[in-house]
């Protein structure tokens, strides 16, 4: 399970174009997101950096 804290994921369409980020990654994945606590749970064989640099690449960079 990767999890992912996304401060600049804010609203409704934030999270869902998260969600959507995660998919073109593995379109496999199990996604869960939480926009109340800014957090994103991606269930993937894929590699953690591949979301990490996909969610970077569209506006969402996940916190250190």
């Amino acid at each position: 399970m990767i999890e992912l804290n996304l401060p600049d994921m804010t609203c409704g369409h934030c999270a869902s174009t998260v969600a959507q980020t995660c998919k073109l990654v593995d379109s496999a994945a199990k996604v869960e997101v939480d926009l109340n606590t800014r957090q994103v749970k991606i269930s993937s064989s894929e590699d953690r950096n591949d979301f990490v640099d996909a969610l970077t690449e569209a506006g969402y960079p996940p916190a250190p």
